[in-house]
């Protein structure tokens, strides 16, 4: 088992950031959260929801995730976005790349929104990837976030916009933060050090 002994909570419509160095676990929480590996022992809940095999479904429509790949899948940049939500409307797909910080870069491209991408994106750099795993998020608009912050092997100035573009996403939503950078940490209503698949300290920046 990666995690042992771990437990807390997460106040609805707050902010945690989960810390610590590579291999401590972090991602395995995130993971179980969002449904993707089964809870051996003790439990998940969202809300007063167990998460179990038959609920999976059901709290994983109540999640946004963005991972720190940020994945992209064969098709257009259009339908890629559409994958948040597929039964939106083209203009909710526009508005959710506005949101995210990624129309206008769309629309710069030969074939705008219907430009066909390859497997894993290979035509976008690592922040447009991110930029259109955060509108997939908008358009799927969900109360809880995953959000592997993943802006280390970006620019300044694509790690400036994913952080104004999550801000804007987790306003009034409860969000789970895989923080890679202080000023993740220092805006987090609480902070949790994972080290070892343990929890090493619990509290606030200011802690």
């Amino acid at each position: 088992n990666v995690l042992k002994h771990v437990s807390f909570n997460i106040p609805n419509q707050t902010t945690t950031a989960l810390v610590g160095p590579s291999g401590s676990g972090k991602s395995t929480i995130a993971h179980l959260l969002a449904g993707f590996y089964p809870v051996k022992e003790g439990t998940v809940k969202v809300g007063d929801i167990v998460l179990s095999k038959q609920t999976v479904d059901r709290i994983q429509g109540l999640i946004s995730v963005v991972w720190q790949d940020g994945h992209i899948f064969y098709g257009t940049v259009y339908e890629n976005i559409l994958i948040g939500r597929p039964g939106a409307s083209r203009e909710e797909v526009i508005d959710a790349a506005r949101k995210a910080s990624i129309h206008d870069f769309i629309t710069s491209l030969p074939k705008g929104y219907n430009t066909h991408l390859g497997e894993r994106g290979m035509r976008f750099s690592g922040g447009e990837r991110q930029r259109i795993a955060i509108a997939r998020a908008f358009l799927h608009n969900a109360p809880i976030i995953i959000f592997d912050e993943a802006t280390s092997s970006l620019d300044r100035k694509n790690e400036i916009e994913i952080q104004k573009s999550f801000t804007k996403l987790s306003r009034g939503k409860t969000s789970l933060v895989i923080a890679h950078r202080l000023a993740t940490i220092q805006n987090a209503d609480q902070i949790c050090i994972i080290e070892s698949g343990r929890i090493k300290d619990f509290g606030t920046h200011a802690d």
